[in-house]
């Protein structure tokens, strides 16, 4: 139909559709800031790239030929057939998700291939493209790729996801649904074919984030019967006061760098794969968490980075790292996450200096939400990053205003299965995150832990930031450095 959507192919209502047909739901306020935040330029769409073996025994042709033949005619479970009613509106905090009558699981499932033998390099230049295309929302945010042509007996899919319906611990918790630990199950549903479990019996009580307006009120509710005592944590935190050694990152200590950039839609990524048992040998030694040993790496990879380019700041750059405030045995649910600052240390040179550094902050940060509720939380972090807006407004500007900054970069890790998994019958060999840059943090890490090893997702955007794999290998490189220094001085 000219200047019109295209009619969805006919096909039986079990084809792509679950009953009962006409749900709705709203979104929640954090949800929410994902949809006001959707521009050309700042596209609000997480993604995984999942690597796959094709079983034994199987034809590759044959296998993925099948294989999209299942997901074309699985059933679709809530979110996945949701499309947004209030899309024309994006720039207000009020959303509503309302059934796709239209649905079509041809758009959203696709087939694609590189130049066989596909190596790392096109798969990622593929890869980069797809990411800096905009969803669809007049259709369910989401899309699936599957791509062969992949050297070394694999292939690859690609699944993008709009924020507003997942955040990164329910992307992890959906992704493991999706998937078995049996490589003989052929028959396992997929992840849009499966429904959120119920709550274990025991478990913690959990206002789910999204759904009815009731479950949005007691939400709110409870964000502001915290209220005076998060403000009076926030005042402390800019202050530079607090009950720890190192005081908390306040929101005006970020360095202006070429992280801070305007961005455009083009993206570059890149991908690092570590031993989780490095890892931990570094944290075990030096008394350190695994995330700080990731903070401390990734910090060591930007110092030599942007030394590389003469644009390393003299103050150390501060990253945004993302805080889940679900219980454990949550299955997830749309947003629910706070985020705090942290110090990579980036102005010094010795690198047990640095991760005692980053370590230091990262323990001052956490002190300064102990104790406080989910909503608590994300209302203190809200009040954390709000400064962020001025220098948002100076890199979409392009005024060079002499405002502060409050960070540089988003680092986040998600813990994630520790078996391998499989998808009827291919086994998953990693899965490397896909996350959101946009105008003043221009990059963005994000690490997946999976069957003993860290995959580590760099995506950032193409015109501010060149050479992206450099700073992929960088980080490598930093690890060495590190493993060798914990070793020469233990």
């Amino acid at each position: 139909m000219p200047g019109g959507r295209t009619p969805p192919r006919s096909r039986p209502v079990a084809a792509g559709r679950s009953e009962p047909v006409g749900r709705s739901r709203w979104a929640s306020p954090l949800d929410a800031i994902f949809l006001m935040g959707e521009t050309p330029e700042t596209l609000m769409h997480v993604a995984s790239l999942l690597y796959f073996t094709y079983p034994e025994g199987e034809t590759r042709s044959t296998f993925l030929r099948r294989l999209i033949t299942d997901l074309r005619a699985a059933p679709i479970e809530e979110p996945w057939r949701f499309r947004l009613q209030t899309r024309m509106f994006m720039r207000q905090p009020v959303h509503r998700w309302v059934e796709d009558d239209g649905f079509d699981i041809d758009y959203h499932v696709r087939h694609s291939a590189l130049p066989s033998p596909g190596g790392e390099r096109e798969l990622g230049v593929l890869v980069s493209r797809l990411h800096s295309n905009q969803l669809d929302f007049r259709r369910p945010p989401w899309e699936m790729h599957v791509i062969e042509g992949l050297g070394g007996n694999r292939f690859a899919i690609y699944t993008k996801i709009h924020h507003s319906l997942v955040d990164g611990f329910t992307g992890m918790r959906i992704l493991q649904r999706g998937l078995s630990p049996d490589p003989a199950d052929r028959d396992h549903p997929f992840f849009f074919s499966t429904r959120k479990p119920p709550r274990p019996e025991g478990a913690r009580h959990e206002v789910d984030p999204v759904g009815d307006v009731a479950s949005i009120l007691r939400s709110l509710t409870s964000s502001v019967g915290s209220t005076p005592a998060v403000l009076r944590t926030f005042v402390e935190t800019q202050l530079r006061r607090g009950r720890t050694p190192t005081k908390a990152i306040t929101s005006y200590q970020a360095p202006d760098s070429i992280l801070n950039s305007r961005t455009g839609r083009s993206r570059r990524f890149a991908t690092q794969e570590y031993d989780l048992t490095r890892l931990r040998a570094i944290a075990k030694a030096r008394g350190a968490t695994l995330n700080d040993v990731l903070m401390a790496i990734c910090a060591g990879g930007l110092r030599r980075w942007l030394d590389d380019q003469a644009a390393l700041p003299e103050r150390p750059l501060i990253a945004f790292i993302p805080v889940n405030v679900r219980a454990p045995e949550s299955e997830g649910g749309g947003n629910a996450v706070g985020a705090t600052l942290v110090s990579l240390a980036t102005d010094l040179d010795d690198p047990l200096a640095r991760l005692s550094a980053v370590t230091a902050s990262s323990r001052a940060a956490k002190a300064r939400m102990r104790g406080m509720s989910a909503d608590a939380v994300m209302a203190y972090s809200a009040l954390l990053l709000a400064p962020a807006a001025l220098q948002v407004v100076k890199a979409m500007s392009g005024i060079p205003a002499p405002v502060p900054h409050t960070l540089n970069i988003c680092i986040s890790n998600v813990p994630g299965p520790k078996e391998h998994l499989h998808l009827r019958g291919a086994r998953m060999e990693a899965t490397y995150p896909i996350s959101i840059p946009g105008h003043s943090m221009a990059l963005n890490i994000t690490a997946h832990s999976y069957a003993g090893r860290l995959d580590l997702g760099f995506i950032g955007d193409r015109e501010a930031l060149p050479h992206l794999q450099r700073l992929a290998v960088r980080t490598g490189e930093a690890l060495e450095e590190l493993e060798a220094a914990v070793s020469a001085r233990p």
